[in-house]
């Protein structure tokens, strides 16, 4: 009865990953906005964390693979020209991540970005976990993506939880990791931050 309280808890304290109905792309409008990034592979892990209570509020992966994508587990990104099938955005180049990314940073939350390097095998192995775990439930946004990345090589070490924050705190103990703090102080909403994209 205690577990069943505290997950129940979880879940109200992660309604801000909730989306309500999920759109599923076709092939062809995929196929037009499929962006690759010649660079390293890496993985970044993007937490929305509540600037006055400190929780977390979303949790997400972006994945540099044989294309570039984010798993947005239960979310509610939603942006012309960036495709969206079973949780996974497609079409990310440097421009739609950065909208990505300013579109949850507001005057209510930043989002951490923790960057971390990966062999071709890893990114790839990641960006197929991504395209077969969705589309997710609500509030089961860092739950979902600690359990694509403990299948990775390198990663298995991370456990199962239902809270950003704590994914966030794992993953800075993987070796090489980057972390970054973005903030705008935009329109709290956002909803308003994506009616402005669109």
């Amino acid at each position: 009865m205690r577990i069943l309280g505290l997950v129940l808890g979880a879940l109200m304290v992660l309604g801000g990953c909730a989306a309500p109905q999920q759109p599923f792309a076709s092939d062809e409008s995929i196929a037009a906005v499929s962006f690759r990034d010649e660079g390293p592979r890496e993985l970044k892990l993007m937490t929305m964390v509540n600037n006055r209570s400190g929780a977390g509020a979303h949790t997400s992966l972006l994945i540099s693979a044989s294309e570039r994508v984010i798993f947005d587990p239960a979310g509610s990104f939603k942006a012309s020209g960036i495709p969206e099938r079973n949780d996974v955005l497609f079409g990310i180049t440097p421009n739609a991540e950065q909208a990505y990314i300013s579109a949850h940073a507001r005057s209510t939350h930043r989002v951490i970005i923790q960057t971390v390097q990966v062999s071709p095998q890893q990114a790839e192995m990641a960006y197929r976990l991504a395209l077969q775990a969705g589309p997710v439930a609500g509030a089961f946004c860092a739950s979902s993506t600690a359990a694509l990345l403990s299948q990775i090589p390198g990663f298995e070490g991370l456990r199962s939880t239902f809270y950003p924050v704590n994914l966030m705190e794992q993953f800075a103990t993987v070796p090489g990791v980057q972390t970054i703090e973005y903030r705008e102080d935009d329109d709290p909403s956002l909803q308003a931050a994506l009616d402005q994209l669109n």
